[in-house]
């Protein structure tokens, strides 16, 4: 049976649907992103990004430009009524003393064990860039993944064991990628979802360690 792969917004607005009302959340570059724009409007979701806002709303085309209000992404965003601007001391405090619920990033590889590569690929033509990804890890109560399921030559970038230097050990919780979500847990990978068309053979072939799925599996 054919499938369709899901679309980096796709993939954002599952996302963006399994943040609990309430949560203190920071979002990193790319797909997690693009959650912001569907956080559903009956919900209250607080923003942070770590260059010190609490309370990020969307970007508003028709203001002027202010580049001291952005996102990981260096977007354009706004404040929405009762947020807070701090410096990096206060925002790197937030993030390392367990202040916020959930942090959205991206992923070069997501191990079966849920260790965590996404800062150095190694690769000749890209710069190292940490940012505060570690500081978000080991602070944040969760850990959510957006990402592609392989890369652009087909390798799987879920896998036994990372091969470039980690993020953070045992650090993920959730994988969301064009393909499946994956949660992490202690007896390995479990699929609690997955785009419809696709077998489960399928999958696993494109994964590097194996998966078991989830007895209410919903398809996407």
């Amino acid at each position: 049976m054919a499938f369709e792969k899901l679309s980096r917004q796709q993939i954002a607005n599952l996302v963006a649907a399994d943040i609990p009302d309430g949560a203190y959340v920071n979002l990193g570059i790319g797909i997690p992103t693009l959650v912001s724009a569907f956080l559903p409007p009956d919900r209250d979701v607080i923003l942070h990004t770590e260059n010190g806002i609490v309370g990020m709303g969307p970007g508003d085309p028709d203001a002027p430009l202010d580049l001291d209000l952005i996102n990981a992404s260096k977007e354009a965003v706004t404040l929405l009524p009762g947020a807070s601007i701090t410096d990096h001391v206060v925002s790197f405090a937030m993030m390392r003393g367990g202040h916020l619920d959930l942090t959205v990033l991206g992923a070069f590889q997501v191990s079966e064990r849920g260790d965590l590569a996404n800062w150095d690929t190694g690769a000749r033509d890209t710069i190292p860039a940490v940012g505060g990804a570690m500081d978000l890890v080991a602070g944040a109560r969760q850990v959510y993944i957006t990402m592609e399921h392989v890369t652009k030559d087909g390798q799987p970038k879920i896998v036994r064991e990372c091969t470039y230097p980690l993020t953070g050990a045992g650090v993920v919780d959730r994988i969301y990628t064009d393909l499946a979500i994956i949660e992490v847990r202690p007896e390995g990978l479990r699929v609690v979802a997955m785009v419809a068309g696709l077998g489960f053979d399928a999958l696993q072939s494109v994964t590097g360690c194996p998966l078991t799925l989830a007895a209410d599996l919903r398809l996407l």
